[in-house]
């Protein structure tokens, strides 16, 4: 009885699990650059007295899909999507070096380049600084940022700096808990100089929303299937605690 209970109460729990995971990627469903997780069950023996003839279910997430999302057309200079494979570097928040795909760009007061989620974006020697004022930016398809200073004529454009861009292999890239993607060996990648950007562009969100809804509806369904195991198990209790009383 009690592995009876046991296999159903870690069906639900693993149930749950899988559909925090599903929420998850259909919350960022319109978040720039997001690479959806994936998950899987597995049946593992319930190990005690006796033969391990009953099983339970584990679900795990073995991964991300790093599929490329859709190509948005913005118009907008400072937007950048990159072309095929590759990741942009940027400073995450604990200081160390992360990266992303997320290109929808801007810059503060102080000139600092910055990317939606006020990330700062890295360059060869470090977060990206343009000099302040200016008229104009454009980032070509290498990632070199020229600029425009402040009243000056339409020829004049100035190199500043060059986005750091990387592409180690998706096998080599995991997701950290702020989101943001680093090497397994916890070592920064090295700038890749054959990486494309798009300007005037922006990659969505690989999320396919209506899977995810169905794959939710799914889990769902399983999770209340062992809540009824659960219930079965509790009157199968009750009923030979009765013949217990009889005899």
């Amino acid at each position: 009885m009690d592995k009876f209970l046991y296999v159903a109460m870690t069906g639900a729990k693993q149930g749950m699990n899988a559909l925090a995971v599903r929420a998850n990627n259909l919350a960022n469903a319109n978040t720039d650059g997001f690479k959806s997780d994936m998950t899987q069950a597995r049946a593992m023996q319930a190990f005690g007295e006796g033969m391990p003839t009953r099983v339970f279910s584990m679900v795990e997430s073995p991964g991300t899909d790093f599929s490329s999302g859709p190509l948005k057309t913005t118009g907008r200079d400072l937007d950048i999507a990159i072309k095929g494979d590759g990741w942009i570097a940027v400073q995450a928040p604990d200081g160390s070096e992360a990266y992303t795909r997320a290109g929808h760009l801007k810059f503060d007061e102080t000139g600092l380049l910055v990317n939606a989620r006020n990330t700062p974006i890295m360059g060869a020697a470090g977060p990206i600084v343009l000099p302040l004022p200016i008229d104009k930016v454009q980032i070509s398809p290498d990632g070199i940022i020229s600029v425009r200073p402040q009243g000056a004529t339409a020829e004049v454009i100035e190199e500043v700096a060059r986005i750091k861009l990387v592409n180690p292999g998706n096998d080599q890239m995991m997701r950290g808990e702020d989101g943001l993607f680093r090497l397994m060996s916890g070592l920064p990648a090295p700038n890749d100089p054959t990486v494309q950007v798009e300007s005037g562009a922006i990659e969505g969100s690989n999320v396919n929303p209506v899977h995810e809804m169905v794959a939710m509806i799914d889990i769902q369904r399983q999770y209340e299937m062992q809540v009824k195991m659960m219930k079965n198990a509790e009157e199968i209790d009750r009923a030979s605690s009765s013949l217990l009383r009889i005899g």
